[in-house]
This record gives structure tokens, C-alpha cells and sequence, in this order.
């Protein structure tokens, strides 16, 4: 009787370990993997370098379905400048709802003596609110020669659009002082700059636009305490600036420099580009002594 119990105790322990050879085989044969006497590490195989989704201007990753206009990325970086660009000539002179007669008048009423050069100074300020954060380390989202050319442009967009078109409209500053008053080029360096501001940081944190963004507004508005500018001036100005920012992104190729560690790109709406995996086998025992291997996947 006791060896027929140990004749079958050997039987079940060797039927077993068959049963789980096979398994290791099969998982083995099915992750193309062979069964390692030592643990290794299997990298992902070599494959070309993503395609840069930024060498036209507007392209899109292929298999993208199409989005609606609303959806689009010049849409969303022209609403809000031409919604402010509307609005100053819709209230230049004595028109619309709250016109810049109107919003002199109070002025003039509630701020009679005033005089400041503080917008002077201030319409840099977004700037140096970018170059200090930079400086105690906090990364932008883009590298600092891809930054330069997007600053270099936007401000050659801004400065020739707002010359242009102070010279066709010739519209005579509040205080008489020129015919250069449409639309305001100090409150639209000082948008610019909050814009830049706003979308190199605000993955790190949205007070940095926040508090640009409060910055430019103090400027437009110390324009018109000034007696610098109507209030067509200043809200047209805030839309030239934005756009030019805008406009500086969305036709930016990205061709210096590194690519951002967590994007493919850059521009408004640029692709995040997912983590890529990392495979990993590593030797174990199965049931009954048989070797095996297990496959493990990390994010890098």
C-alpha cells in the first residue's frame, strides 16, 4: 500500500512539473522570449524616430479625424483677439454701447490730475516675470533657443501690424499730442508678453499667466488715466498683441534646439507625446521547480 502511494505522489509531482514546463514554454513562445538562465533586460526594438508633427504648419497626426472649425487651432488662437479687435472699432469716437467719448468722460471726471510713467516700465514687466522664474529653474515649455525666435517673431508681428495700422487710421490721441492713437502699442507689448508668459509656464502653474495677464491689463488701463488713449485704443491694442503671439506659435516650426521632454513640437494644441514602455523578463521558479520566466512593462 505505501508504495502504491509514493508510486503516485511521483506521478502527480511529475505530471506537475510537465504542466507547468509547458506553461513556461508557451508564455515563452508567445512573447517571442526564450526561458534565461539569468535575468536580463529586453529593450524595445529600434524602431525610426517619431515624425516631427510640426514640419508644416498646421498638420495634424495622421488617422486624425477631422475636428469641427470651432475646434480648430486657428480658431482658438484668433477668438479672442479679433472678439477685443471687434470691440475697440465698434467703441472708436462716440459709437456703441459705452463709446470712448463716454470712457473719457469718467475718467476725466474721476481722475482729473493724473500722471504716471509707471505703463512706460511696465509693459516689460511679463518679461522679466519670465526671465526670473527661468532663472530660479523652472522649466518653459520651450527650450531657450526655440523661446528667442518665438519672442523675436511675435515682436516683429506686433510691431509691424500696430505701425501699419497707425498709419492708415491716423486717429488723434485724447490729448491732442499726435494722430498715432489706434490702437495702443504700449498695451499691445504688454499682452504680448502676458501671452507668452501664459504659454510657456501654464503647465507649471496658471498664476504665472494670472499675474501677467494683471500686469498688461494695468497698462492699458494707466493709458487711458494718462490721457494716452481712448478705450478703442487700448482694447484693439490687447488684441494685436495676443495674436501676434499667437500667430508666432502657430507658425513655428521648431527646427532648433532639443524638442520638449513631454512634447512632440510646439504651438498651440501641440500633440503630448505618451510615455513610452519598457519591457523587462525576468527568471522565476514555477510549481514543482520548473523554470520560468516573467514579463513586466514600466513607463519611461
Amino acid at each position: 500500500m505505501t508504495n502504491f502511494f509514493t508510486s503516485t505522489a511521483r506521478s502527480a509531482s511529475a505530471s506537475l512539473r510537465r504542466l507547468a514546463l509547458g506553461i513556461g514554454l508557451g508564455a515563452s513562445l508567445l512573447t517571442g522570449a526564450a526561458l534565461p538562465a539569468q535575468a536580463q533586460i529586453l529593450p524595445t526594438p529600434a524602431t525610426a524616430a517619431p515624425t516631427d508633427t510640426t514640419l508644416r504648419k498646421y498638420q495634424t497626426l495622421p488617422g486624425t479625424p477631422p475636428r469641427p472649425w470651432y475646434q480648430s487651432k486657428v480658431f482658438k488662437a484668433t477668438v479672442v483677439p479679433a472678439i477685443l479687435i471687434g470691440y475697440g472699432i465698434s467703441v472708436v469716437d462716440e459709437h456703441g454701447f459705452y463709446s470712448s467719448y463716454d470712457a473719457r468722460r469718467d475718467i476725466q471726471r474721476n481722475f482729473p490730475n493724473f500722471n504716471s510713467h509707471l505703463d512706460d516700465y511696465m509693459q516689460w514687466a511679463p518679461y522679466l516675470e519670465l526671465g526670473a522664474v527661468l532663472a530660479f529653474g523652472v522649466e518653459s515649455r520651450n527650450d531657450r533657443v526655440n523661446l528667442a525666435l518665438i519672442l523675436a517673431k511675435s515682436e516683429a508681428i506686433m510691431l509691424g501690424s500696430v505701425f501699419i495700422v497707425k498709419t492708415l487710421t491716423r486717429h488723434e490721441r485724447p490729448d491732442g499730442s499726435d494722430f498715432r492713437s489706434f490702437p495702443s502699442g504700449h498695451t499691445a507689448q504688454a499682452f504680448l508678453a502676458a501671452s507668452i508668459v501664459h504659454t510657456e509656464l501654464r503647465e507649471k502653474s496658471q498664476w504665472y499667466g494670472i499675474g501677467a495677464y494683471t500686469i498688461a491689463t494695468t497698462v492699458g488701463a494707466f493709458r487711458m488715466l494718462n490721457n494716452k488713449h481712448w478705450e478703442a485704443d487700448v482694447f484693439a491694442g490687447a488684441g494685436f498683441g495676443i495674436l501676434s503671439a499667437h500667430l508666432a506659435y502657430l507658425t513655428h516650426r521648431h527646427r532648433w534646439g532639443r524638442h520638449p521632454a513631454d512634447r512632440q513640437g510646439v504651438g498651440l494644441g501641440a500633440p503630448v507625446v505618451p510615455p513610452r514602455g519598457l519591457w523587462q523578463a525576468t527568471p522565476t521558479m514555477l510549481p514543482g521547480g520548473t523554470p520560468g520566466v516573467t514579463f513586466t512593462w514600466a513607463a519611461k
